[in-house]
């Protein structure tokens, strides 16, 4: 009979339409930002998380249009008139909007699949425990939306949960996120261990992993969450709606102590497959973390273009490119100062930009240039990334191509004569001398010197 109910529930009630909608605008969000998440199945699970950003309002929204229906219709004095529990008649509703919210979601994560599976080579199983983290989420939302709206059964009820819960959701970790800049450098505030409190997750370098602990402790309190919700929906006296209150409580008081503080990044770790070698041996060696397995093919014929130059004109010149494994530094709570320094041999690169279908994308030619100053760049930390070793970077990839800098994009006019000045002065050197500062400049950049590097940009250098 129930089951009967239910789906008598899900044809005809407003159901079918939230579904549709969180669908509809679930599938938006994901393929306006294919770039984001393409051939990165974790990537993919947490965009699918930032997703409940609008999807939590929605069904908070939703569930109140669905609370006040016997308000609406003027029923709700004859049914509480029945004697049969009040519990029995909700609970089919309140499936009807878990189903629908369940899975408008679960769709919308495998239409972004499609962006993954086809270069995707590496799939993470911490993705299904992140992914499925927003399920109790939308739920929760749903049926505490579906208590507001029985309790307050007006019009503007939905859209002020709507507006309320996206400022929740989507506002407060913004303004928790803010960088402290009062030192004049950009550094993030740890957030506090409540902000994991709320499902959405927009904060992962593509080398992390949520940890599995803080996925379980989330789940844990949104199911709670959802309990007080649907104990709410079905409560009447008042010993009943205090005690419906319990499961969040005691949620909370379970989670919160064990969850770490600094919010999403706090929440992150380095996956130690991720950033596992794949490497092409069929010529010089070319290797890529495992996360971006897929950019093999395309990374390949650039990574050995750029060691054929330095082997031509540079002494001790890298015979191997590795991409580097150093995570970006939004997505770490704290700065790492002293990362693995890569031997001499190596040339360590950063990975080219993703498209839209998980490929890399190498308009612009800004690939081919980075390389090359990635022949003296060494993991030493926190480093300038302007001033004259900036400029000193650009000149000496300029060096080993024998043409003029051209810097993508291109620099403002005064910036542009600098790096001609002195790529002109360095150029007119002997050709011995040439590759002596540049071999120098090299040494002293692998041992976190940048002296040597940055006197390039000195025209009177003796």
């Amino acid at each position: 009979m129930t089951g009967r109910v239910l789906r008598i529930e899900l044809r005809r009630s407003a159901a079918l339409g939230i579904a549709l909608l969180s669908l509809v605008i679930g599938v938006a969000l994901l393929l306006s930002s294919t770039q984001f998440f393409a051939a990165r199945w974790m990537q993919l699970a947490v965009i699918a998380r930032s997703t409940l950003m609008v999807l939590l309002p929605l069904a908070l929204a939703g569930g109140a249009w669905m609370g006040r229906r016997d308000a609406r219709h003027r029923v709700d004095e004859l049914f509480a008139s029945t004697v049969r529990p009040r519990w029995q008649r909700v609970a089919p509703t309140a499936g009807a909007l878990a189903v629908s919210v369940t899975t408008a979601y679960l769709l919308t994560f495998l239409v972004g699949a499609g962006w993954v599976v086809p270069t995707a080579g590496y799939f993470p199983s911490a993705a299904i425990v992140v992914t499925a983290v927003g399920v109790p989420a939308l739920i929760a939302a749903g049926w505490l939306g579906m208590a507001a709206g029985r309790a307050v059964p007006r019009v503007i009820t939905a859209p002020i949960l709507a507006v309320l819960g996206f400022a929740l959701v989507g506002l407060a970790p913004e303004l928790a996120m803010q960088p402290d800049v009062s030192t004049g450098v950009a550094r993030f505030r740890p957030e506090p261990a409540a902000m994991l409190l709320l499902p959405t997750n927009n904060s992962l370098d593509d080398f992390q992993t949520v940890m599995t602990r803080v996925s379980l402790l989330q789940a844990l309190w949104l199911v709670s969450l959802a309990a007080t919700g649907l104990l709410l929906l079905g409560a009447v006296r008042r010993r009943a709606i205090a005690f419906a209150v319990l499961p969040a409580l005691l949620g909370v008081a379970v989670a919160l102590p064990l969850l770490p503080v600094g919010g999403a990044r706090g929440a992150a770790a380095v996956d130690p497959v991720a950033i596992e070698l794949v490497c092409d041996n069929d010529g010089p060696q070319v290797c890529v973390r495992r996360a971006h397995a897929g950019l093999l093919p395309d990374v390949v014929g650039p990574a050995r273009q750029a060691l054929g130059l330095m082997a031509a004109k540079l002494p001790n010149a890298p015979v191997r490119a590795v991409q580097t494994e150093r995570v970006t530094f939004w997505a770490m709570l704290e700065p790492d100062m002293a990362p693995a320094r890569h031997p001499a041999d190596t040339l360590v690169f950063d990975a080219p930009t993703i498209d839209r279908f998980g490929g890399a994308d190498l308009s612009g030619d800004y690939f081919l240039p980075s390389l090359l100053e990635a022949a003296w760049r060494q993991e030493c930390g926190e480093q300038p990334i302007l001033g004259d070793v900036y400029r000193a970077r650009i000149v000496a990839a300029a060096w080993l191509t024998g043409r003029p800098p051209a810097p993508q994009p291109e620099p403002a006019p005064e910036e542009m004569a600098l790096l001609e000045s002195a790529y002109q002065a360095l150029v007119s050197l002997p050709e011995a001398e040439q590759r002596r500062r540049m071999a120098a400049a090299r040494e002293g950049a692998l041992a976190c010197r940048d002296d040597e590097l940055a006197a390039i940009m000195s025209e009177d250098r003796p």
